[in-house]
């Protein structure tokens, strides 16, 4: 189980190295070639055995001599596999690829500034490194519309980038995920460093909470990305990420593509099994290679059901996220975990795992899978918003407002409502706070 996790939970270059790895301790396996590998000359089978068991790298090492025959050629399968090849792209500077972002999220020439300011000003994990007041002085703005840049950048993928600490970010991604309220939420809140010393039965002690629910939620908050900019390296050896599916228009219809080329296709050796069959002298070197085989097929196993989890999810995703390929990123829907797990028949720690550091192409770029998960709310007239429109509304009223009569949160919750958005006005002072806005008695001008 703990090997199918961690093949579920893999990026795409990791997963090439963690089958290779595989395939180094395991002789059984191979790549399985379009056509059957011609069979091995053998001599002295139970002395070839006996080697087996002893010295795994030289059997490797005897077989890879075969000869492999040329797979015949599929214009079909070349056509799909240039496509897929075409996928793995250069990945954008962090910097590029969020300045690309702002520029599309705002048009005010003041906030272009600040947000060039803080996004100067990322390390290579995608925090910001620098304090704020620092940024809006350099910007020559007032901190509130620093924080209010702040703000909308941290709403930017990849998630979490602009944090200033990794409380911050973590809350950040569990924010987009649905899990403001929730344990998980609480414990990166107060209980970080508890976390990171696995202190489970202190924190569910503290907060009267059973401890299976204490190590749940850690198991899900290990899930997230501690360094939203990992993916964005400034070394040209490590600045490659790989998208392991792809969304493409077909007819009315829009269809996910996998790409298999970072899963070696593997099977187990005729060869070993015919020496399992005919090989009946000693019976340790039958269990030792029995335990191979075993091995093998599971590890065979584990691999496609990844890529059949991975399949299942995105095709959900893009199913609910429709408005969003067929429109653009404006129009991205609500989306929790629990809503697609549901339908896929996992639990929502499995969707946290398969979305780790996968990426997919799309007509409008390369996404992270997270990207497509984000809370939102549902309108009196059955339309579903996402929290970063109903920011947005909260964001124009109060620009909209009389200086010398702000609106209190109570009358945007009024407001809100009327229009169909039904929110606490608890929930409008927290959209606020996180916006960089002032409460009402702190705007009013005289």
């Amino acid at each position: 189980m703990q090997q199918s996790l961690q093949f579920l939970q893999a990026p795409a270059m990791e997963l090439q190295s963690l089958i290779q790895q595989e395939i180094e301790i395991n002789p059984v396996l191979e790549e399985a070639a379009d056509e059957p590998k011609s069979e091995v000359e053998a001599e002295d089978w139970d002395k070839q055995l006996e080697e087996l068991r002893q010295k795994d790298e030289e059997w490797r090492e005897y077989f890879s001599q075969s000869n492999t025959p040329a797979a015949s050629y599929n214009p079909e399968a070349a056509e799909r596999r240039q496509f897929l090849f075409d996928s793995q792209v250069e990945a954008p500077h962090l910097s590029d690829h969020v300045q690309r972002q702002l520029t599309l999220a705002t048009s005010n020439p003041e906030m272009l500034r600040v947000g060039e300011e803080i996004i100067g000003n990322l390390d290579e994990a995608g925090f910001l490194k620098i304090p704020l007041v620092e940024v809006a002085q350099s910007a020559q703005v007032d901190y509130e519309l620093a924080q209010s840049t702040l703000a909308l950048i941290q709403t930017f993928d990849p998630v979490g980038v602009a944090a200033r600490d990794l409380r911050e970010c973590l809350l950040i991604q569990i924010d987009r995920l649905g899990k403001s309220g929730e344990l998980e939420a609480v414990l990166v809140s107060q209980y970080l460093s508890e976390l990171g010393r696995k202190k489970y039965q202190e924190i569910a002690r503290a907060l009267k909470v059973p401890l299976d629910r204490v190590q749940a939620a850690a198991q899900f908050i290990a899930t997230l990305q501690p360094r939203p900019g990992s993916s964005f390296s400034s070394d040209d050896k490590q600045n490659v990420v790989q998208a392991e599916l792809a969304v493409q228009k077909s007819g009315d219809d829009w269809i996910v593509v996998m790409n298999d080329d970072p899963v070696p296709r593997l099977r187990i050796s005729d060869t070993y099994k015919d020496l399992l069959a005919s090989n009946g002298n000693d019976p340790s070197l039958r269990e030792y290679l029995k335990e191979k085989i075993r091995a093998g097929k599971f590890l065979i196993k584990c691999l496609h059901q990844r890529q059949q989890t991975i399949y299942n999810i995105a095709t959900e995703i893009v199913k609910r996220q429709r408005a969003f390929f067929d429109q653009g990123a404006a129009h991205l829907k609500p989306l929790t975990m629990n809503q697609v797990a549901e339908v896929v028949g996992v639990h929502e720690t499995t969707v946290s795992r398969a979305i780790a550091n996968k990426y997919v192409q799309t007509p409008y770029g390369l996404f992270d899978l997270k990207y497509f998960f984000t809370p939102g709310y549902q309108t009196a007239t059955g339309e579903v918003m996402s929290n970063t429109s109903v920011k947005g509304a909260i964001q124009d009223l109060i620009a909209r407002e009389s200086p010398t009569k702000p609106l209190s949160d109570q009358e945007i919750v009024k407001i809100l409502s009327e229009r169909g958005i039904p929110l606490a006005r608890r929930t409008v002072a927290k959209y606020r706070s996180e916006l960089g806005l002032l409460p009402s008695n702190l705007r009013r001008s005289m």
